[in-house]
């Protein structure tokens, strides 16, 4: 028989008692403790992952009024709340059990127990204990939800290649880095990798290194204990942990400082985690994916970053290319932007001009895909008609800067573009293009004429 993965604690100050509970239930679960006094509970509790606590309600002779057991029933629900509580009492004290269930504790036994009713009881507990720890981890990951989703599109060559990269790794479990400029899509191959994994059906785990302060790094990662300092009001896993099972996304792990980074790794070996005013390690299941913009291999060289960091987050490496080396998939990401800011700003039936997206495909991004949708956002809140021009743009003054010269060298060429983006932006008004150019009807119909328009 496969006995149950889970650790139960046995209190009680008869030592025949301990004896008897012990043999009989290491026989189901894998580890049994007992403990002949109350006093030792919290420490118990702060070294060992306890599931399910079993406990005699008196330890003083001559007293049966239950107060003890209350009294360290509530010391273990405040020190460890994902920890299952039962009580043991004698008949005479059924009262006093019952109203210890109202304040929280899972279920009692009479002594001297029937092993059957003893065993059920207590695989009753494991399972309310694996649902506690599962909630907590719910309440934690929903607090720190990510909403934002973004699109994994492009049909260039450059992505296609990425993609093939993606597809292979993703049904692993090795630890992959993604290398690549601000902007290029980290964060959405990281999480494409884990929908894609064998671990999608749990929690996805971002967290960027880069801006976390340091003082923060142990207690946001590693999670912390009640008490552990000043505002820790109360127990709370750290990231690893609520990723456990899942993946977990260290964005910009290249920012870290070389002190924090010992800390790091030595998790990523022993695939544990002691939260901060605790002494019990706690294991951890997670798939790693790290990413950062920069050279860490320089960085190593420079004594910046850990060689043996970089060969334990380095299993498989993927570079994304940069927005100005996968100019084809400009006008998917436009449509796609364009759309999204469509329903968020009631513009329904707002276009793209032509002559804006092609000078979007000439530009430089050096922001890559996040600054095409920030600029894609501010064309659309800027537009005055349906058509997003290309003077509705904002690049970057560099840029408006060379073309602007580019322009001064044909006059007829500058002015050929501006009728033809005064006539769309104006839907083919005459009088409303010729009233922005500054000039008649006739005068605008003459250049009309003159160039084809």
């Amino acid at each position: 028989m496969r006995k149950t993965e889970s650790h139960i604690l046995i209190i009680d100050d008869d030592e025949d008692i301990l004896f008897a509970a012990r043999i009989y239930l290491k026989r189901f679960f894998t580890q049994i403790t007992t403990l002949s006094s109350p006093r030792n509970i919290l420490n118990e509790l702060n070294t060992k992952l306890i599931d399910v606590v079993l406990m005699d309600m008196n330890y003083r002779k001559g007293v049966q009024d239950g107060k003890e057991g209350m009294y360290w029933f509530q010391q273990i629900r405040e020190s460890s709340p994902e920890t299952v509580v039962v009580l043991m009492t004698a008949f005479a004290d059924v009262n006093v059990a019952v109203e210890s269930i109202k304040k929280g504790a899972f279920d009692f036994v009479l002594k001297p127990w029937n092993n059957e009713k003893l065993l059920a009881t207590i695989q009753a507990a494991v399972k309310q204990a694996r649902s506690l720890k599962k909630s907590a981890k719910l309440d934690q990951l929903n607090s720190n939800k990510q909403t934002d989703n973004k699109p994994v599109i492009g049909k260039s060559a450059a992505f296609q290649q990425v993609k093939r990269i993606v597809d292979k790794v993703s049904k692993t479990d090795a630890n992959v880095l993604l290398l690549g400029e601000n902007g290029t899509g980290k964060y959405v191959i990281a999480e494409m990798i884990h929908q894609q994994s064998n671990r999608n059906k749990e929690a996805f785990i971002h967290i960027d290194l880069g801006a976390l302060n340091e003082n923060l790094f142990e207690s946001e990662l590693f999670g912390y204990a009640k008490g552990a300092f000043t505002d820790a009001k109360e127990s709370r896993m750290g990231r690893f942990e609520l990723a456990d099972k899942g993946t977990i996304f260290l964005d910009e792990v290249g920012n870290l400082p070389l002190h924090l980074q010992s800390k790091l790794l030595t998790v990523l070996q022993e695939r544990k985690v002691v939260r901060l005013g605790e002494a019990k390690e706690r294991p951890i299941d997670v798939r790693i994916i790290c990413a950062t913009n920069a050279n860490l291999e320089q960085e190593v060289q420079k004594q910046n970053f850990r060689q043996d960091l970089l060969y334990r987050i380095n299993t498989i490496g993927i570079t994304l290319p940069p927005l100005r080396e996968r100019k084809e998939d400009i006008p998917i990401f436009v449509e796609h932007f364009l759309e999204k800011n469509r329903k968020k700003y009631k513009k329904d039936t707002l276009e793209i001009d032509q002559d804006a997206l092609t000078q979007m495909k000439k530009y430089h991004w050096p922001g890559n895909i996040r600054e095409l949708e920030h600029q894609i956002e501010r064309a659309v809140i800027l537009s005055d008609g349906d058509i997003i021009l290309t003077e509705d743009l904002q690049f970057s003054s560099t840029q408006q800067n060379n073309q602007e010269v580019q322009m001064t060298f044909n006059l007829e060429e500058m002015e050929r573009l501006l009728v033809e983006k005064a006539m769309k932006k104006h839907r083919g008004n005459v009088t409303k293009a010729a009233e922005t150019l500054g000039l008649t009807r006739a005068a605008l119909y003459r250049r009309l004429e003159k160039y084809g328009l």
